[in-house]
C-alpha cells in the first residue's frame, strides 16, 4: 500500500472506526487511541486486501477486536451502576438512541461482547451476517448476544420505571 493510498484509506474510514470505538467506550480519548492503533497496524500491515470492500471489513475486524482487547486489558469498568442511570420512561422517543444519554449508559454497563454486538448492530448499522464476519463468530452467537443484551436492558430499564412507578412504553 503507497502512502498515498494509506493516506485515503485513513480518510474515507477515519470516522467508521472512531465511531465503533467511541461507541464502544463512551470516551473520546480512548476512541482516539484505538483508531491510531488500528491504523498504525494497518500502516504496518502489507498483507491487508486492497479492495475497498475487503479494507473496509478489515477495520471493521481489527477496531472491534482492539476495543474488546482494551477493555479486558485495562479492567475498563463499563458498569454503571443502576442507582445512576435515570428513568427512560418521560424522554419521549430519540432519533438515534446510541446518542441519547440514558440510553448510552444503558449499553455500557452491557458485558464487553454484548455491548460490541449492540454497538455494531444499532450503532453502525450493521446486518447480523456482517457482525458474524467482522467478530468472527457464529450467526447465531450474535443472535444470542443481541437478545441477552436486549433483555439485560429492558430489565435494567424495568427495575428503574418500577422505582418511578411509570411503565415504559
Amino acid at each position: 500500500m503507497t502512502q498515498s493510498e494509506f493516506e485515503d484509506v485513513v480518510r474515507e474510514n477515519q470516522s467508521m472506526v472512531y465511531s465503533i470505538a467511541y461507541n464502544f467506550f463512551g470516551n473520546a480519548a480512548l476512541a482516539e487511541e484505538v483508531a491510531q492503533d488500528v491504523f498504525l497496524q494497518l500502516y504496518e500491515s502489507r498483507s491487508v486486501p486492497r479492495s475497498v470492500s475487503h479494507v473496509i471489513s478489515w477495520l471493521r475486524r481489527v477496531t472491534t477486536h482492539r476495543c474488546i482487547d482494551v477493555a479486558r486489558h485495562r479492567s475498563i469498568q463499563s458498569e454503571v451502576n443502576i442507582d445512576d442511570v435515570e428513568d427512560i420512561s418521560d424522554t419521549g422517543h430519540a432519533r438515534d438512541p446510541l446518542l441519547a444519554e440514558k440510553l448510552r449508559r444503558l449499553v455500557a454497563s452491557l458485558p464487553v461482547k454484548q455491548r460490541m454486538v449492540v454497538v455494531l448492530r444499532y450503532g453502525e448499522d450493521m446486518e447480523v451476517e456482517e457482525i458474524s464476519r467482522t467478530l468472527d463468530i457464529p450467526v447465531r452467537t450474535v443472535w444470542t448476544h443481541l437478545q441477552r443484551a436486549i433483555a439485560l436492558m429492558r430489565k435494567k430499564a424495568t427495575y428503574l420505571t418500577e422505582e418511578s412507578s411509570e411503565p415504559i412504553r
